[in-house]
């Protein structure tokens, strides 16, 4: 079975600085360990919301080998709110399909999911995922987009992801 490389961002001015504990950045991981049978190597940052500074980070997880990158925080209409631009900045493609369904599941519970800027795109052969910043939120987006992630990764060159079928069903076309 592949081992899997996964780059989580947190992007917050407080949780970087120490303010407060990115318990975002946990839920993340704590996420992803539930869905993957993959033995899974995680590449952690906490980092304030600096655009250059998110693109900076963004490009080094893509380029020591990061299948999937995931991060939170920033994609709000703050003015320091910067990770969607910093996303769409080094990614060669976007899949805005991701984005509009994270806001179509985050709907159904807040009105202000309208608001989310959230976005999707592959840099290198990596996928990033921009998710919100409040853990049940991570938790329902996740669970909504995730089923695509690993025929994602496939098609763009990454890791075979194996999912636990009992907490979440993937999908992949049948083989020809």
């Amino acid at each position: 079975m592949d081992k899997i490389k996964i780059g989580v961002v947190t992007t917050s001015d407080r949780a970087s600085s120490g303010i407060y504990e990115d318990i975002s950045g946990v839920a993340i991981m704590d996420t992803m360990r539930e869905y993957l049978l993959n033995e899974c190597e995680y590449e952690y940052r906490c980092i304030p919301d600096e655009q250059k500074l998110i693109e900076e980070t963004l490009l080094e997880l893509a380029n020591i080998g990061c299948d999937l990158i995931v991060t939170t925080g920033g994609t709000g209409p703050a003015p320091r709110d910067v990770t969607t631009e910093a996303t769409e900045a080094v990614c060669q493609k976007l899949l805005p399909g991701f984005g509009e369904q994270m806001r179509a599941v985050s709907l159904q519970y807040v009105p202000t999911a309208i608001l989310s800027r959230q976005t999707a795109g592959i840099c290198q052969k990596s996928l990033i995922i921009n998710l919100p910043g409040k853990p049940k939120s991570i938790r329902e987006c996740l669970d909504a987009v995730f089923p695509a992630v690993p025929y994602c990764i496939d098609l763009i060159g990454g890791a075979y992801m194996e999912a636990n079928e009992e907490v979440i069903k993937i999908f992949r076309p049948k083989a020809k």
